[in-house]
């Protein structure tokens, strides 16, 4: 599932990058070519003698299988590349791929060696309880659902299935029946087409040609007399960057489908995927990675208005969270998701949540086992309701696990009233509790800003201190090293946070209470907030990560305002720091040329954190050319990725 997810989320890279022969295996991983890459990098890696080569091809394995939903082939890859040196990141995905593989024991003794490697159980701490309470559901499975594989399956990719007229389903599949000649080599199958499959006699065909392309269509919603159509196009172009899925329409004249429109309120360099549709046709709901989202991929609604659509609105923190919301569905008020960011079994599980009154949305639940695996488990949709007083619900789900056809495939399942009646409990009184937690990043290099993070830890002697809107502010002490700030929140509150530690930049952080409904399943409802502080490393060069410039340019480009802003709000919240900002080049061109642009460039930097209103008299610009490489090599030698490297645009907090 997690390649059709990218497949049906980030958009394709066409052309040459997918059909060039390939000849080694490093390449065909690089160019996403998982598929391709396998046996060649298994070649590859029993020619190999030394551990250290043996590693770094091994964790290509891990990551390649992975990739294709190999879990098993991935945790075993995984485990060499780690018992090889390669470092915390085998351990990582080996630990992840059991728990997917439903090796829930053996995954959480993983995650403990993960915390103890990079000094720091806090990381994994949700990850190994999520294995526990895996366990127990996979060993108390709900006795309400019946699942069985549906008899369309084929051995390819099957998922997200759609009602469509009468007894009829239309679903996604990268089945060889798919339109286009051209094999998408990170699987080595089909593009994903809309395929329609009539449920009495089983006969399969391909959805209407005015919908299916050469491009990757998929999750279609159709609205109740079957004359709209919403669906998931991914346009395939030349450029990586400019590949991106979009919300299409499509409308039924007659028995012809129209010309596929992008609808509205889609911009552009966000991908917008898997349409579902209130019972009354006037609510669109969508998932989408818009950056003003919550992280991640997250589910927004969009209301008709008159002549079109209005502007989508972003769902609660009570659905949303910082990972992957996707795969929405309305059953009347009942909202049911795919997510990877709640507590789950593995991959995507799937959750539910009850339509409160305006925009709240009760806490979500898990719908545990049968339904729920280590797999991917997504897409579902109810059928209607049938004669059989017994009979609840009946329905289908799609799913990535282990005994399936092939890829994902798709389940019907039903769900009867169960032998034993429900428990009746009393409500309790409601309340909402916060625990803020406040972190530290924990370098690869101790003392090394710019070395990759392995993880982050919980900064003892930290303060918070918390600004309800309209309230009287209070501040609390970190209570102990491992402990977070817990509090208990009111409804319909707003509130901020500004976490300190001497010696650190102070952050803040938001939540609210508004949207999160009352549910009396659950009446206390639990959230986390994290707040990552940086140490201050006094007079240490540090880089900013996502700041480039056009070819001989240096206005700000849209992509790096976020990181500018980031900065400008850390000197805004700190204003005792100062700090030089600093463009350096790459050795290629005339060395008083790069002077020149590198130091416009730091200036241009410096401008727009003025802007931001940081006081000019804290920020110096300093344009050094190419006079102080990240990488010292020979310059006609250096190779693109030293290049980069070496074109940098950096900070440094001055004493």
């Amino acid at each position: 599932m997690r390649w059709n997810l990218i497949l049906l989320l980030f958009g394709l890279i066409a052309g040459c990058t997918y059909t060039q022969k390939i000849r080694d295996g490093r390449t065909a991983y690089e160019r996403h070519q998982y598929h391709e890459a396998i046996p060649m990098l298994e070649k590859e890696y029993g020619k190999e003698k030394t551990r250290q080569e043996k590693g770094k091809i091994a964790y290509l394995l891990g990551r390649s299988n992975e990739e294709i939903t190999r879990d098993g082939e991935a945790a075993k890859w995984y485990r060499i590349a780690y018992d090889n040196n390669y470092g915390v990141e085998a351990l990582r995905g080996y630990a992840y791929s059991l728990k997917r593989n439903e090796q829930y024991e053996d995954a959480g003794q993983a995650f403990r060696e993960l915390g103890l490697e990079i000094g720091s159980i806090y990381e994994f701490r949700k990850e190994i309880e999520a294995c526990e309470l895996a366990m127990e559901w996979m060993k108390s499975p709900s006795r309400e659902y019946l699942i069985e594989p549906a008899d369309f399956n084929s051995s390819r990719a099957d998922y997200a299935p759609a009602l469509f007229g009468n007894n009829q389903l239309v679903f996604s599949s990268d089945r060889a029946a798919a339109t286009g000649e051209t094999p998408y080599l990170w699987t080595g199958q089909d593009f994903s087409d809309l395929f329609l499959v009539d449920l009495n006699s089983g006969n399969i065909s391909p959805f209407d040609a005015q919908i299916n392309t050469e491009n990757n269509e998929g999750t279609a919603v159709f609205s109740a007399d079957g004359s709209e159509m919403f669906f998931t196009r991914c346009f395939s172009t030349e450029k990586f960057e400019d590949n991106y899925c979009k919300l299409m329409l499509s409308q039924r004249i007659g028995n012809q489908w129209t010309a596929p429109v992008v609808l509205p309120f889609v911009e552009e360099e966000v991908n917008y995927a898997q349409p579902a549709l209130s019972a009354d046709g006037n609510t669109l709901y969508f998932s989408s990675d818009h950056p003003d989202g919550w992280g991640g991929f997250d589910i927004y609604q969009v209301d008709r208005i008159p002549g079109g659509w209005g502007d989508p609105k972003l769902l609660s923190r009570a659905v949303n969270t910082p990972f992957d919301e996707q795969f929405p569905y309305m059953d009347q008020d009942t909202l049911y998701f795919a997510s990877d960011g709640h507590t789950g079994m593995g991959g995507l599980d799937i959750y539910r949540t009850y339509k409160q009154s305006g925009d709240y949305w009760s806490k979500a639940t898990n719908l545990k086992a049968p339904i729920n695996s280590g797999a991917d488990d997504f897409g579902l949709i109810f059928l209607p309701k049938s004669d059989d007083p017994d009979l609840l619900k009946a329905g289908y789900f799609s799913s990535s696990r282990r005994d399936g056809s092939g890829g994902d495939d798709i389940y019907r399942f039903e769900k009867r009233i169960p032998d034993e009646p429900a428990i009746v409990v009393e409500p309790a009184s409601y309340q909402i509790f916060l625990d803020v937690y406040v972190l530290e990043k924990i370098y690869e290099v101790e003392g090394n800003p710019n070395a990759p993070v392995l993880g982050r830890k919980p900064l003892a002697g930290s303060k918070l201190q918390v600004f309800p809107k309209n309230k009287e502010d209070f501040t609390l002490d970190k209570p102990g090293e491992n402990e977070s700030f817990r509090l208990e929140l009111e409804p319909d509150q707003e509130y901020r946070f500004l976490a300190t530690r001497d010696g650190y930049i102070s952050r803040e952080g938001y939540f609210s209470t508004i949207g999160i409904g009352q549910d009396p399943e659950n009446p206390i409802q639990e959230f986390e907030l994290e707040i990552v502080l940086d140490r201050i490393f006094a007079n240490q060069e540090i880089v900013l990560e996502n700041i480039y410039y056009d070819f001989d340019r240096w206005d700000i480009r849209e992509d790096a305002r976020p990181t500018l802003d980031q900065l400008g709000q850390d000197l805004l919240l700190n204003p005792e720091l100062s700090i030089q900002l600093a463009s350096h080049t790459d050795c290629r061109g005339q060395t008083r040329y790069n002077a020149d642009l590198s130091l416009k460039r730091a200036q241009s930097a410096v401008a727009y954190l003025i802007q931001l209103g940081v006081s000019p008299e804290r920020l110096i610009a300093r344009g050094f050319g190419e006079e102080q490489p990240a990488v010292d090599c020979a310059c006609p030698r250096c190779t693109e990725e030293e290049h980069q490297s070496n074109r940098r645009t950096t900070f440094t907090i001055l004493q």
